[in-house]
């Protein structure tokens, strides 16, 4: 099968690892947890620099470690690509020398593929002291495909960047992403990193897997909610672009089978994704459809869950889970007053009335082209 099992233990000073997951074996997996809780650790024990205790790793049926079976493939055998936090680069090498460090058949062909999807072309005579940090992260990304792994390992490539380069190198992910054909997984502490990156997310706590799944599934779940405060608590939906209103400047997204979404206009070509997301806040619920509003998206729906927050920060909200069609899922936050003044209830059929939807991934190609100088 295409994808990646990793089932392991390690015992690492007082942090003790126990995963068993199976990674897609194409797109973004990202690896999202507190700093200790065991991330880094994951991907050097399926890069082969540490040696798990027991367990096994396999990649399309072939055997990357096995206690079982004493298979151990050496890191040079693995055919794993490695990005870490700082770019790594041999000083003493131009931008072209350190792509082609290591690469042991020279591909014409495919060098010009990675120089064109990263824009490194440019830069292929410059040497390291000559790149600024988000150049030097994207020969660095450039140098690990260039190896042609089968697997794409990135330590928090942006955590020693700061802001406009995080911005400059995030649309070649992007891309990245969508063009590659194997699995990349992504260490990373960010929220915005994973929600602008990774289609599928799995969660570290204290070593082990707390949930593991779609990111839309794994935002949704209680796990997440130690990194969401009550204000930021969303709903996530991949949609597609299948209409524009040119005439009030509005874009049409279908998030899924009969329920679709009015947002402000962007520039993209009918059925390019798009990743929209939608703030606990900013929906109401109202049992009545409303016949005169300004709000224009306004979805029935069934309402799932009732959840009362305990917590000091707001003891005086509840989070409402609704259900806009078949594994759809929205999350509003009302008072505990609206909610008894509805009389709401599990199995209710209401209307959900959303005010605001933001854009957190759209069209990739769109993204690359802005980003060229």
């Amino acid at each position: 099968m295409n994808q990646l099992a990793v089932c392991f233990t390690k015992q690492l000073g007082d942090t003790y690892i126990d995963v068993d997951l199976t990674i897609p074996g194409r797109g973004v997996t990202a690896i999202f947890g507190r700093s200790g809780a065991g991330k880094t650790s994951i991907i050097n024990v399926l890069a082969g620099l540490i040696r798990p205790d027991s367990g096994h790793i396999v990649f399309k049926e072939r055997t990357l470690f096995s206690r079982q079976e004493r298979v151990n493939l050496p890191v040079n055998q693995r055919k794993i690509g490695y990005v870490f936090q700082e770019a790594r680069l041999f000083p003493h090498y131009s931008v072209k020398g350190n792509l082609l460090y290591g690469v042991r058949q020279k591909d014409e062909e495919y060098f010009k593929q990675v120089i064109s999807l990263l824009a490194i072309e440019p830069l292929l005579s410059r040497y390291p002291h000559q790149l600024s940090g988000g150049e030097k992260q994207r020969v660095a990304i450039g140098r690990a495909l260039l190896s042609k792994p089968d697997i794409l390992l990135m330590d928090e490539p942006l955590a020693s960047l700061d802001l406009p380069r995080k911005r400059e190198v995030l649309p070649f992910l992007e891309q990245l992403a969508e063009r590659v054909e194997l699995p990349i997984i992504y260490v990373s502490h960010s929220l915005d990193e994973v929600l602008r990156l990774a289609s599928h997310l799995v969660v570290i706590d204290n070593g082990k897997v707390a949930v593991n799944g779609r990111l839309e599934d794994v935002w949704a779940s209680a796990a997440m909610r130690p990194w969401q405060s009550y204000s930021e608590q969303s709903s996530l939906f991949d949609g597609t672009l299948v209409e524009q209103w040119e005439k009030y400047a509005l874009s049409k997204v279908m998030i899924s089978d009969g329920v679709s979404l009015w947002i402000q206009h962007i520039n993209m070509p009918l059925q390019s994704s798009v990743r929209v997301q939608i703030r606990a806040n900013d929906v109401s619920l109202t049992k009545s459809k409303p016949n005169q509003t300004s709000i224009r998206n306004v979805l029935p729906a069934t309402v799932l869950e009732i959840e009362a927050m305990e917590s000091a920060e707001d003891n005086q909200s509840v989070a409402v889970k609704v259900e806009l069609a078949p594994k759809s899922y929205l999350w509003a936050r009302l008072t505990r007053w609206a909610v008894d003044d509805l009389v709401l209830n599990k199995g209710d059929l209401v209307f959900a009335q959303i005010k605001g939807v933001s854009i957190s991934q759209q069209d990739i190609s769109l993204l690359h082209e802005k980003s060229r100088p």
